[in-house]
């Protein structure tokens, strides 16, 4: 049994890794945000240009794309999704090379799929072959040029979005940053000069964003080109055997946009259908604005994924389950501020596409505005969840929430309702799917557990087996130099509970002393933010391994011990020390952590 001190210690500790894995999340958060928000942010310019100098006509060949645009995001999710997740495991168990191979993967399948995009949409809109998606002669012409300028950006954007995962794996987001800025840029100057200069209607419009796409890429791809980058494209290097594995992991999270893309196709028959056009533009529009607000939770997902498949590589059980915990308690209450905010501005962002309040359609967007952020915070949840099946291997969860969210749910409430209620139907619709996923959650955790959950691990079904039991690992939180001198004495004490040695209990102690010093004395001193570092001791038939992770500045001990001043026998002393009495040191910087893994 523990002692009390042992007790609070774990305790702290555990507080701290909370709020070291919180402030990370937040931290990457508005990047993660931004890069899911470019797509939609250049929709809304698309839409304002469109209704506001175009016509319905415009609007309707957008909402016909949407379809299209989501089949695209499938794919890019389905490769995204899959190699970052793969990679984060990799990273997890510091196996470098196969990061760079996953890449040349990554890179090469994205590059084949935006070719096959490309030549598809130039086929259709020349060959006048999407008489499928409309009856209407003025919309299915617009279509086909709004495809044609479409077709110009397919290539780079779906290379632009799988460097820009790579990029935030690699601690490197000011490119991506930049890359986003640029386009969205690029996008509205473009937008300007083609539709209200050149007079060039929707395809202007379309040609405005994939130049935007062009632009958005180049600049990411500068980091690739450079000798000093970590990463490049190797045709050789692609690992081809792990195709397989990348589709098989990406597939819940792309299944979902698949399914999204034809459940688009059957909503907007339904509208069609029951509403009329006015309907679909009314939809269109309200689309346009919402998609930047579901670039929200896309980001959150985004950030939360990287940080669970790293954990999950490291078998890191209470990282992996802090993810979710501050998903339920920081991400979803701040979704439901921003569907708030959103329904307060219904009418405001309305009158950004329609000014009569007589017209049907104005009434209609208005509604759409009022009823569809209802869905966000449950939606959050089950994109998080589908996420944390793709990672933990557990299919029958990950593929029918996907089915669940993406399909069934909303088709399903869509057709029942939209006779009675109009195109309101279709947006209850979307309300009614959050909470039958979220049910479905619930209910797969009971079944598996034979209980109701009562806490975090047993609603995400965490196997017993998954990483080591609380009792073969010691947790400890250094805030201070202060608290650095009990190190030693602790983690000793562990070991020698655990039945090693004394000399190996001395060592380990030893080590994890001197690098919690070196980390306070020379980490905590870089700036002026408040800093910790987290030290766990884990004991395994196999051996002890000790992990130290910190959230300061960049600092490989490794590659100092390489720059050491061979003349003065003192020179990081303490570092050198921990490198000869440790069977291995394993150092890598993820996602603006440090981590070091020692083996004694």
């Amino acid at each position: 049994m523990k002692s009390i001190k042992e007790q609070t210690q774990t305790t702290a500790v555990h507080a701290s890794d909370s709020r070291m894995v919180m402030a990370l999340l937040f931290r990457l958060l508005p990047i993660q945000i931004l890069f899911s928000a470019v797509g939609t942010i250049n929709g809304i310019v698309s839409g304002l240009f469109a209704g506001n100098f175009i016509g319905e006509a415009a609007m309707s060949s957008i909402a016909l794309f949407t379809p299209i645009r989501l089949l695209m995001l499938a794919l890019t999710d389905l490769l995204f999704g899959g190699s970052t997740i793969l990679c984060g495991r990799y990273l997890g168990r510091n196996q470098q090379e196969k990061v760079q191979n996953i890449f040349s993967l990554d890179i090469f399948l994205a590059a084949g799929a935006g070719v096959v995009f490309g030549l598809f949409m130039i086929i259709v809109s020349s060959l006048d072959l999407s008489t499928f998606l409309t009856d209407d002669d003025t919309v299915r012409l617009a279509f086909n040029q709004y495809l044609l300028g479409q077709a110009v950006g397919v290539l780079p954007f779906f290379i632009g979005k799988q460097l820009s995962a790579f990029l935030s794996m690699r601690n490197k987001v000011n490119l991506p940053t930049v890359a986003s800025l640029v386009m969205i840029a690029v996008n509205a100057l473009l937008n300007f000069f083609f539709v209200t200069i050149m007079h060039w209607g929707v395809f202007g419009i379309a040609l405005a964003y994939s130049l935007g796409n062009w632009a958005f890429f180049a600049v990411q791809a500068q980091y690739f080109l450079r000798k000093d980058g970590s990463l490049h494209f190797t045709f050789s290097l692609a690992a081809w055997r792990d195709s397989g594995q990348v589709i098989m992991i990406g597939l819940p999270g792309a299944a979902s946009a698949i399914y999204q893309s034809l459940l688009g196709l059957i909503v907007n028959g339904l509208i069609t259908a029951y509403v009329g056009s006015v309907g679909l533009s009314a939809y269109a529009a309200s689309d346009s604005i919402l998609c930047f607000f579901w670039s929200i939770p896309a980001g959150m997902l985004a950030v939360s994924r990287m940080l669970l498949s790293i954990s999950y590589g490291e078998e890191d059980r209470q990282t992996l389950t802090d993810v979710m915990r501050n998903m339920f308690r920081c991400f979803v209450p701040l979704m439901c501020v921003v569907s708030v905010a959103i329904i307060l501005l219904a009418v405001p962002f309305t009158r950004q596409f329609y000014r009569d309040p007589s017209a049907p359609v104005y009434m209609m967007t208005i509604r759409a505005f009022q009823i569809i952020p209802l869905s966000m915070p449950l939606s959050l949840i089950c994109m998080h969840f589908v996420c944390y099946g793709q990672i933990s291997d557990k299919q029958v969860l990950a593929h029918v929430l996907s089915v669940l969210d993406g399909f069934i749910c909303i088709a399903a409430f869509t057709a029942l309702l939209i006779p009675r209620y109009g195109v309101n139907g279709v947006y209850i619709a979307n309300v009614l799917n959050g909470v039958v996923t979220l049910l479905f959650i619930i209910l797969y955790a009971v079944l598996r557990n034979r209980r109701i959950p009562r806490n975090m691990e047993e609603l995400m079904v965490v196997p017993d087996s998954f990483g080591v039991a609380e009792n073969d690992r010691m947790d400890l939180t250094v805030r201070s130099m202060e608290e650095v001198v009990t190190v030693s004495e602790n983690v000793q004490s562990f070991c020698l509970e655990k039945g090693l040695d004394g000399r190996r209990a001395y060592l380990a102690g030893l080590a994890m002393e001197e690098m919690a010093g070196n980390v306070v004395r020379h980490g905590f001193s870089k700036d002026k933010k408040r800093h910790s570092v987290d030290i766990r001791v884990v004991y395994k038939s196999s051996g002890l391994k000790l992990h130290i992770r910190d959230d300061c500045v960049p600092f490989d001990p490794g590659e100092r011990i390489k720059l050491n001043d061979l003349s003065d026998p003192f020179s990081n002393i303490g570092i050198r020390l921990v490198f000869q009495i440790a069977e291995d040191v394993e150092y890598q910087s993820i996602l603006g952590l440090n981590s070091l893994m020692i083996q004694i």
